[in-house]
């Protein structure tokens, strides 16, 4: 498969889930609460139904995993040498408290490793792509496509990337321990994406997510010339249990920092 053909059309499609989300956003919206009293609104279902549709025209041999389509069960997926791993809505908080910072997410899994991911972000109309033997690029409307790179030094002070509506006292000391530093605060997959083009030096994720909210970005940052990798400096990999939470991870920008010397003991 070349996935350097798919690009344009995975870019078209989210775009069209995000036209989808703002014609809800628009809205006064009702808001539901899923079993885990996470948000759910009717834009995440008619996102993820444009998604799964077009994914389905463009590839229809390869399974699709969605937060809003049901987990698949273990015996299944441990057979899936490569899949479709999207959000249709990453970032319900950002949407329900309207500050635009949510994202739509389209990931290919191969071998347990994103290798091209789709983050767009209807608000702005700003699409981020990245897609192993490409490179990363971001995609703004009127504009041609723009390449991006992660810094190569951090930033003095170091530029961090934290989340609005998650933090911990985790994060608290490995901040304490990183000493001053420039807080950088995003919703949604979007702090992948200011690492990814060189906004941020580093953003420490010391609590839980699951699987379907880091694909895409973390390969937009891999192309990008970036790292995801997990407290023990391994890469964030995908579908290797029967959940799908993620462990700890750092999304690291600017390599000339040992970030994970600064990480906590987990509890």
């Amino acid at each position: 498969m070349n996935y350097q053909e798919l690009l344009d059309p995975l870019v078209e499609l989210a775009e069209a889930a995000g036209k989808r989300i703002l014609e809800v956003y628009a809205t006064d919206f009702d808001v539901q609460s899923k079993d885990d009293d996470s948000p759910l609104t009717q834009a995440d279902l008619a996102s993820h139904r444009t998604i799964a549709a077009g994914l389905s025209n463009i590839a229809p041999d390869i399974p699709i995993l969605s937060e809003e389509g049901g987990l698949a069960a273990f015996d299944e997926r441990k057979e899936w040498h490569r899949y479709w791993l999207i959000d249709p809505l990453d970032g319900t908080k950002e949407f329900v408290n309207r500050n635009g910072e949510f994202t739509v997410n389209i990931a290919l899994i191969v071998q347990h490793q994103p290798v091209l991911g789709i983050v767009h972000v209807p608000v702005l109309g700003v699409t981020y792509a990245g897609c192993e033997g490409h490179g990363s690029e971001k995609r703004e409307a009127g504009d041609k496509p723009r390449r991006i790179h992660v810094a190569k030094k951090a930033g003095d002070p170091p530029r961090v990337v934290g989340s609005r509506s998650h933090r911990g006292r985790s994060l608290d000391y490995f901040l304490d321990r990183l000493g001053e530093f420039d807080m950088v605060p995003m919703g949604s997959s979007l702090k992948f994406c200011v690492v990814a083009e060189g906004s941020a030096d580093v953003y420490p994720r010391l609590g839980p997510t699951s699987e379907w909210d880091t694909a895409a970005a973390q390969a937009v940052v891999e192309q990008a010339g970036g790292r995801v990798v997990t407290a023990d400096g391994r890469p964030l990999s995908y579908n290797r249990k029967e959940d799908i939470l993620n462990p700890w991870f750092v999304v690291v920008g600017a390599a000339d920092r040992d970030w994970l010397a600064l990480l906590p003991e987990r509890e």
